[in-house]
C-alpha cells in the first residue's frame, strides 16, 4: 500500500491558481453583464471571429460615408441657395434693364444696380463653407474671384481693351460719337475676350475647371462642388460689367441702347444656364440623399448581424457573476484556513 504526501503549500497554490481564474473570469462575466456584449470576441466566436472582424470594418466605412454625406450634403444644399439668389437677382435685374432701355437717363440709373449686382456675383462665388470655397472647384483652399474695382487685374484688363479699340478710356471726350455698330463690335469681340480663357483665368479667376467629386456611397460618385468658371457666371459678369463698367451715360442713346440689348441676351443666357447649373445640384442633392438613406439601411442590417453574433444573455451574465463570485469567497476563506495551518500547533 503506497502512502501519497499531500501538504498545505501544495493545496494553498492549487487554490490560488483556482482564485486567479475566478477573477479573471468574473471580470469578463461583469464586463458582459453590463455591456450585454461578449467580453472577448475572440474567444467567444472562435472560427467566426474574422466574420466580425469584417463586419465592424464595414461599419466604420459606412459610417464615415453617412457622415462625408452629411457635409456634401450642407456644401451642396448651401451652393443650392446661392445658384436660386442669383437666378432672383438677375431675374429682378431684367425687368429694371427693359425699364432703364428707352428713359433718357438709362445709364445713369442703371450703373449703380449692375455695379450692386457684379458685387454680389463676386461675392457669392467666394463663399466659403468650413474654410472650403464652394466654387473654386477642386481648388478649395484659394478665394477664387478677384474684385473689380479701380486698380484690379479685371477693370485694367477692361479699360485697357476699350482704350485699344476706340482710342480714349471710357466716359472720356469722345464717347458719345461711338455708333451702335462700333460698339457692338466691341462687345462681341474685344469686351468678351476678358471673360473667355486666358484672360478669364488670368484677371479674374482662379478657380479650377475641374470640380470636386464626393464618394457618397461604396459604388457611386457625384460632383460635390461648382466652379466660378461655368458659362453662367461669367455671362452674369460680362452683362453686369458692360452696364457698369463702360460709363453708359456718355454714350448717344443709340448706342446705349446698342449695349443694353446685349446685355438683356446675356442675362436672360445666364438665367438658363444658371437654372442648368440648379439642375445639376439638385440632381446631386438627391442622390446623396438616397445613397445615404440606403447606407443607413445597410448599416441596420449589419449592425444586427454583429448584434446576433456578440450579443450575451446579461442576466445569465449576472448569475455567473454572483457564481463566480462565491467561488472566489469560498477559495479565498479555503486558503485562509490552509495557511493558518502549522506543524507548531501539534508539537
Amino acid at each position: 500500500m503506497a502512502t501519497n504526501f499531500i501538504s498545505s503549500n501544495s493545496i494553498s497554490t492549487t487554490l490560488r491558481i483556482s482564485a486567479s481564474k475566478s477573477q479573471v473570469a468574473m471580470s469578463k462575466a461583469i464586463k458582459e453583464a453590463t455591456t450585454g456584449r461578449l467580453a472577448d470576441v475572440g474567444e467567444g466566436l472562435g472560427a467566426l471571429a474574422g466574420r466580425d472582424v469584417t463586419l465592424r470594418a464595414e461599419l466604420l466605412d459606412m459610417g464615415k460615408l453617412v457622415d462625408t454625406n452629411a457635409l456634401v450634403g450642407a456644401r451642396l444644399d448651401v451652393a443650392q441657395e446661392r445658384i436660386s439668389q442669383l437666378i432672383d437677382t438677375a431675374q429682378s435685374f431684367q425687368k429694371d434693364l427693359l425699364a432703364a432701355r428707352n428713359s433718357a437717363n438709362g445709364g445713369g440709373i442703371i450703373a449703380q444696380p449692375a455695379a450692386s449686382n457684379l458685387q454680389s456675383l463676386l461675392t457669392t462665388l467666394n463663399v466659403a463653407m468650413d474654410g472650403q470655397y464652394l466654387f473654386g472647384g477642386i481648388n478649395t483652399g484659394q478665394e477664387p474671384m478677384t474684385s473689380y474695382e479701380a486698380g484690379s487685374p479685371s477693370k485694367t484688363a477692361i479699360d485697357a481693351a476699350f482704350t485699344a479699340t476706340f482710342g480714349f478710356a471710357p466716359g472720356a471726350v469722345g464717347s458719345e460719337s461711338i455708333t451702335p455698330a462700333a460698339m457692338e463690335n466691341f462687345l462681341n469681340n474685344a469686351f468678351a475676350a476678358e471673360f473667355d480663357d486666358p484672360a478669364w483665368g488670368t484677371n479674374w479667376s482662379s478657380a479650377s475647371d475641374q470640380v470636386m467629386r464626393s464618394r457618397i456611397s461604396t459604388t457611386q460618385t457625384v460632383d460635390s462642388s461648382v466652379s466660378a468658371n461655368d458659362k453662367a457666371f461669367r455671362k452674369l459678369a460680362m452683362a453686369y460689367t458692360m452696364l457698369s463698367g463702360l460709363d453708359l451715360q456718355s454714350l448717344n442713346q443709340g448706342t446705349f441702347q446698342a449695349v443694353t440689348d446685349k446685355a438683356l441676351l446675356m442675362v436672360a443666357d445666364s438665367i438658363s444656364d444658371l437654372a442648368s447649373v440648379g439642375a445639376r445640384l439638385g440632381t446631386a442633392q438627391e442622390q446623396t440623399t438616397n445613397a445615404t438613406s440606403r447606407l443607413k439601411v445597410q448599416v441596420d442590417i449589419v449592425n444586427r448581424q454583429v448584434n446576433a453574433m456578440e450579443i450575451v444573455d446579461p442576466e445569465e451574465a449576472s448569475v455567473r457573476v454572483t457564481s463566480l463570485k462565491n467561488q472566489l469567497e469560498m477559495s479565498h476563506a479555503l486558503t485562509a484556513q490552509i495557511q493558518r495551518l502549522s506543524i507548531l500547533n501539534y508539537l
